[in-house]
């Protein structure tokens, strides 16, 4: 079989290999060593930032995460895609057992780091990579039981990342949907960029090996099955499912299908593309007076409908680097002074829709300037916010269904809500 890794290595950031796990024999530990030559001699190009370095006939795939380098090379022709996806889910394993990944937590656990990739990755092939599921019979020291261990059935079956037996009391699914919005404004007031990145983030605490089906308002569902729905449908694209739900029954007839890992994981991630207007508006007004004083006037208005209202509001404004003595005056919340920042930071802790706050600003500037001296560059307007009970897109759980051979009834909670991700106005 082609495409598989011939080695594993763990190195430190000056490329000295710590962690060798050789799998097919034909790439060394000295050859690894040449990878950040290669590495650092591809950095001086910014056109080629890439993950993957050639040299002489081996492919190293690589990821950073703090002091340390994570590799597989290989002599074949294999999914590069797949290999760097691994090495993230390997990062994630090694932070559960030791909470923070970095060169010292690698050299006090070597027995419990050899151990996972033993059973991580197989002749070059990925294996499992759910840490809940190895944590049941690759213990660390601490822990680790009298009696010898037997893998757990889930190792062995279609079900990787769920055990078997388990028991709650009360069998509970709580289901959030999370949208990010970014938005990018130019100082002329146009929308340079807009998207929303949206997740079904789950937390599942049910017995047994439940099967659960999820529905949405999703346009090519309701459109085969020739039903109409009171709001609106919409167009998902750009969907990320995690390995649990069965993807050639949503391929067929769009039904999300799938057997919950026990307790939190993202079920599924989004993208939409779509033109969004901006939930929360902000207008500034800076005016210099004789060199010696800058007046700031900011309006914010919110741009969604009366019923809904946006929590924790915080919107950044940009100062000069040497303003002082600020007198700020708000019409709603509390602003403060961050030199460190050098911005203003206006906190309202509850902006209804429909509604518009001012505030006003006067700082003082000691520093002296030239006359022809050039204009400095002004940092954007940020802004933070969550709206619970909304979302942008328009997604509904139209049902969520649990089912159980034991016939248990299941109580599924469904929350909605939308923050500000990289939402910025550049200021004129």
């Amino acid at each position: 079989m082609a495409g598989a890794a011939s080695a594993l290595f763990l190195l430190d950031i000056k490329g000295r290999v710590l962690v060798w796990r050789d799998y097919r024999g034909d790439v060394s530990a000295l050859q690894a060593e040449r990878f950040l030559t290669k590495h650092i001699e591809k950095e001086g190009d910014p056109g080629s930032q890439d993950p993957v370095v050639f040299d002489n006939g081996v492919t190293y795939m690589f990821i950073q995460h703090n002091n340390l380098y994570l590799m597989t090379a290989s002599r074949q022709n294999c999914n590069a895609a797949s290999l760097i996806l691994f090495l993230h889910r390997l990062v994630d394993v090694f932070k559960h057992y030791f909470e923070e990944l970095e060169e010292e937590s690698l050299r006090d656990n070597f027995v419990v780091v050899y151990e996972l990739l033993d059973e991580m990755m197989d002749f070059g092939y990925p294996q499992y990579t759910e840490a809940k599921i190895l944590s049941e019979f690759i213990k660390t020291d601490a822990y680790r039981m009298e009696v010898s261990q037997r893998p757990p059935m889930a190792v062995t079956n279609a079900v990787s990342w769920r055990s078997e037996g388990i028991q709650y009391k009360k069998n509970e699914v709580f289901l959030d949907v999370v949208e990010n919005v970014n938005i990018l404004v130019n100082s002329n007031g146009q929308i340079v960029r807009s998207e929303v990145v949206g997740a079904l983030k789950m937390r599942t605490y049910l017995s047994g090996m439940p099967e659960c089906k999820l529905g949405l308002n999703d346009r090519v569902l309701l459109e085969a099955q020739g039903r109409t729905t009171k709001g609106k449908a919409i167009d998902l694209d750009d969907i990320k499912f995690h390995q649990c739900v069965r993807l050639a029954r949503f391929e067929n007839d769009r039904t999300i299908s799938f057997v919950p890992p026990d307790g939190a994981f993202d079920l599924m991630t989004y993208r939409l593309s779509t033109q969004v207007k901006p939930l929360i508006w902000v207008e500034a007004q800076i005016e210099r007076h004789s060199k010696s004083r800058v007046e700031i006037m900011v309006k914010a208005r919110s741009q969604f409908k009366e019923r809904s209202t946006a929590t924790n509001v915080e919107i950044e404004l940009p100062v000069p680097a040497d303003a002082i003595n600020p007198n700020i005056r708000t019409s709603m919340g509390s602003a403060a002074y961050a030199p460190e920042n050098d911005a203003l930071c206006w906190k309202i802790k509850s902006f209804p829709g429909g509604k518009e706050y001012m505030l006003r600003a006067e700082f003082n500037l000691p520093s002296i300037t030239a006359e022809e001296a050039l204009p400095e560059r002004k940092a954007p307007i940020r802004v933070k916010f969550e709206i619970p009970y909304f979302t942008v897109s328009g997604i509904q759980v139209r049902y969520l269904k649990v089912i159980e051979k034991s016939g248990y009834q299941a109580l599924p909670w469904v929350r909605y809500i939308t923050m500000a991700g990289e939402y910025e106005l550049r200021v004129v």
